[in-house]
Order: C-alpha cells, then structure tokens, then sequence
C-alpha cells in the first residue's frame, strides 16, 4: 500500500508525526509514502489539476488500484475503514496507491482511474494535515485489525 501526496509537508510538527506512524506501520505492513512537486503557480485551477493529474498518471502502473481522497468519497469510522483496509490487503496481487490531491482537488482524469472515493471529514482539513491523519488512522486500523490496544470503542 502506498499514500501518495501533492506538494511537500512543510510544517516541522506534522513531518515528525507523519514519521512517527509511518515507522510503527512497518511493523503490519509494507507501506511507501511519496510527496510529489507541487506544480507551478501561475495556472488556472483547471490547469493546475490536470497537470497533477498527468503526473500522477505518468507514475501509475497498470495494475495499480487508485483510491482517492475526495470530500465527496465515502465516510468510514475508524473500525469499519479497519474492515476496508482488511479486505484490500486480501488482494495481495493488488497495490493500492491513496492519493491525496493538491489544494484545486482531484481532475476527472484521476477519478475516471479510481477504483474507490474516500471522505475523512466533511469538514476541510489543509492537504498536509490530512497527510498526518490518514497515516495515523492506516495505523489505528491495522491496531484494530490485530486487536491490539490503541482504538478504544
């Protein structure tokens, strides 16, 4: 499994959170994180998410499952995304790239490729902090998942 991000994380405090949960993800799971270029400013929205778009197209392979990070995708609370994740690693064949967009969203080029839309809120985050929580709730599952302490129900 793999999260992929538009634009790099800036912020000190959320770069050592990120690190923090993606270093006890190793202990379930192989699991890649990647931050890719911001693209240049100067564009219209439109412009912008479609050369996003391109880039992230140009490094997908074939048989790459593309899940978005979209505020119209469905909600999940913390177990039943556990059960989400669960089923997809029952895919082992498959890999699964969570790509969470730059600021203008995603272009209909990524979601006509998307196997699947996800919602972490219906309230909106900045795309580093959203960056922070799907790592800790890909941690928080897989805690669930082997029933260990963490989530409390």
């Amino acid at each position: 499994m793999m999260i992929w991000t538009i634009g790099k994380t800036s912020e000190k405090y959320l770069n050592e959170g990120i690190d923090k949960y993606l270093n006890k993800l190793k202990h379930y799971l192989k699991f890649e994180y990647e931050e890719f270029k911001d693209v240049k400013p100067g564009q219209t929205a439109a412009e912008t998410s479609k050369k996003e778009a391109q880039l992230i197209l140009s490094k997908l392979k074939t048989e790459d499952q593309l899940i978005l990070l979209d505020e119209k995708g469905e909600s999940y609370n913390s177990t039943n995304f556990s059960k989400y994740l669960e089923k997809l690693t029952l895919h082992s064949g498959n890999n699964y790239v969570f790509l969470i967009g730059g600021a203008y969203g995603h272009h209909e080029l990524l979601r006509k490729r998307a196997i699947h839309l996800i919602s972490l809120s219906k309230m909106t985050f900045t795309h580093q902090m959203v960056r922070l929580f799907l790592v800790e709730q890909f941690y928080r599952a897989f805690t669930i998942i082997k029933n260990e302490k963490y989530h409390n129900q």
